[in-house]
């Protein structure tokens, strides 16, 4: 299978794991999206619960290529959390399909979560959790404080990105559109006012 096949196979269940979740999206919607049989796309991935993880693979990484050039910058480890977490907005309100399956992964995955071999997100949070404890006054709060941040953060960030419909609905494209404008620098002060004490 090509690059290119394979990343329209991925896209087409990204998009339906998205929308639907895991037990929402068949195989056999995926396969008729792509205009192939449901046989042909198990061909390529063997299972449904293999596809899934290759789309939360392919997530993983991009989340974690989105940090790539904050980690390895001279920042100071406080400002480099709060561009880690922005970079993690970032990647959310511009893509919507990966908030969703994020939001979905959280919310659906109860069931598999007994069974699950691989969590694909766990080395993105562990660069996160380990920004934390990098930060000069949070190097002693432990692993599960630092987790713990990290969640307040991310969920700060993820919150707002996957509420766009809801938000413009209620509100108005007018001011939707103006708290999009300002959110980043709230969400940078909201970070920082936290590593403050």
């Amino acid at each position: 299978m090509s690059d290119t096949t394979r990343d329209q196979f991925i896209a087409a269940a990204r998009r339906l794991f998205a929308e639907r979740g895991f037990y929402g999206a068949s195989i056999a919607a995926i396969a008729e999206e792509l205009g192939l049989t449901k046989q042909a796309l198990l061909h390529h991935f063997g299972s449904k619960e293999k596809l899934y993880g290759e789309v939360l693979l392919e997530l993983s990484q991009q989340l974690l290529e989105s940090t790539r050039e904050i980690t390895e910058s001279d920042r100071e480890p406080g400002e480099q959390l709060v561009e880690l977490v922005v970079a993690q907005y970032r990647v959310h309100i511009d893509n919507q399909d990966a908030a969703r399956l994020i939001m979905r992964e959280l919310l659906d995955n109860e069931q598999r979560a007994a069974r699950v071999g691989n969590w694909y997100l766990k080395p993105y949070l562990d660069l996160l959790v380990d920004s934390v404890l990098a930060i000069e006054g949070t190097r002693t709060i432990g692993r599960g404080r630092a987790l713990a941040l990290v969640y307040q953060l991310l969920g700060a960030a993820h919150y707002f990105a996957v509420s766009q419909p809801t938000l413009t609905n209620i509100f108005g494209t007018a001011l939707y559109t103006q708290a999009r404008a300002c959110f980043e620098e709230e969400l940078r002060q909201l970070i920082r006012c936290r590593l403050a004490g």
